[in-house]
């Protein structure tokens, strides 16, 4: 029996089969020694083969191919993978300046890793009403910078309701991977989206001014207008996987551009002579912050680097 995954507590799997039915699933014992190096080898929106058991739960005993998905380094676990969703439409990556801060390596890694996997990034920088004028003005041309790469970017407060307007259009009749720091206010925004999923929400730290988990397993629910979103827990850090440093760049949209008029076919932008990324790093024309962090994931390549926030 065929079904969708759509709720994965750590433990137990949740799957709702084709005649609508949820049944509980563990997965089958030897499903882990098949080289998969992953501390999640079944993700909320794969396809997976069932076997039900007279308990009315069932062992999940395959995955079925998988169109694409979205991965980052297990945290403290260089060596294995943690997979956050699986055969998405589009990647919804809530950002917020401050209260808590997401930085902006954290946001070109995540965007990095969704093209690697030929995923749309579509970002949402929330939490404005709670801006000074300056942090305001820094958001817009946040904003600015990432829709003249080609991604969408919304400004916004999901609490206040403002900016919203074009989203629900941007996920109609599609799979939608939220994503973000915790505190940034994906379970809000999950609650705007979905009334009736009555999401768990937190004020953030005030002396650490960062956001506490209200998430703690990762579930899909289905849109009332058509499609779905996936809710997972708040990622503090975005370590890459099994990407080759010569294929990086390819990830960065206007750094992969340049590059083609570098003057080595194999410069990694570095410190090679007639490199034509550095070049525009120095004139503006690539900003400094998404050079950063392709510098950053050149770095992951050497696993005792690792660091698990960035």
């Amino acid at each position: 029996m065929d079904g969708l995954v759509v709720r994965n507590t750590g433990s137990w799997y949740e799957v709702r089969t084709e005649d609508g039915r949820l049944v509980p699933c563990k997965v089958k014992g030897n499903f882990r020694l098949k080289g998969i190096r992953s501390t999640s080898p079944v993700a909320v929106g794969d396809q997976v083969r069932i076997q039900l058991n007279q308990e009315d739960t069932a062992f999940i005993c395959e995955v079925l191919p998988r169109r694409n998905y979205i991965i980052r380094r297990a945290s403290n676990l260089s060596k294995q993978s943690h997979i956050l969703a699986a055969n998405i439409d589009t990647a919804l990556l809530v950002v917020t300046l401050a209260h808590p801060e997401t930085s902006t390596i954290f946001v070109d890694r995540f965007i990095a890793s969704a093209e690697a996997y030929r995923i749309p990034c579509v970002l949402l920088f929330n939490k404005v009403d709670l801006l000074d004028a300056d942090q305001r003005r820094r958001v817009g041309e946040l904003a600015q910078l990432y829709e003249s790469i080609g991604y969408p970017s919304l400004i916004g407060s999901v609490t206040q309701g403002l900016g919203l307007d074009l989203l629900t259009g941007m996920l109609h009749d599609k799979v939608t991977l939220i994503a973000g720091n915790s505190g940034v206010g994906k379970s809000a925004l999950l609650n705007w989206l979905v009334p009736t999923a009555h999401a768990q929400t937190a004020p953030i730290s005030e002396s650490r001014d960062t956001g506490t988990h209200t998430t703690t397993f990762s579930q899909l629910y289905d849109l009332p207008g058509g499609g779905a979103v996936i809710d997972v827990p708040g990622v503090k850090g975005f370590g890459t996987f099994d990407f080759e440093p010569e294929e990086i760049s390819s990830y960065f949209r206007e750094i992969f551009e340049t590059g083609r008029q570098c003057r080595f076919s194999n410069c990694l932008h570095l410190e090679e002579p007639g490199c034509a990324v550095r070049q525009a790093v120095e004139e503006g024309r690539i900003a400094r912050s998404r050079y950063e962090a392709y510098l950053s994931m050149l770095g992951d390549k050497d696993e005792d680097r690792y660091r698990p926030a960035y």
